[in-house]
């Protein structure tokens, strides 16, 4: 069975109009999911909690979308 992974990260935006972090290093990992309804329910909860903080945005990044399956593995993966 393929694997769904989603990934809810968030921080403070240099401007709330554009998509660019203030500081990469203060960056909030909220967690990686199985599946994007508990990654949806995760950005929920963080967006609900810093609602009033117009400078924090929170996102769901599709990890399983970053790799091609039928790719075969660099060598650096076969390693692992």
């Amino acid at each position: 069975m393929t694997q769904r992974l989603h990934l809810v990260f968030g921080g403070e935006l240099v401007t709330p109009s554009k998509n660019v972090f203030k500081n990469v290093d203060d960056l909030h990992i909220v967690g990686i999911f199985p599946n994007y309804a508990a990654a949806y329910d995760a950005w929920k909860n963080e967006a609900q909690r810093t609602v009033d903080n117009a400078h924090m945005r929170y996102f769901i990044a599709h990890l399983h979308r970053l790799r091609d399956e039928a790719t075969p593995a660099s060598s650096t993966e076969e390693l692992g």
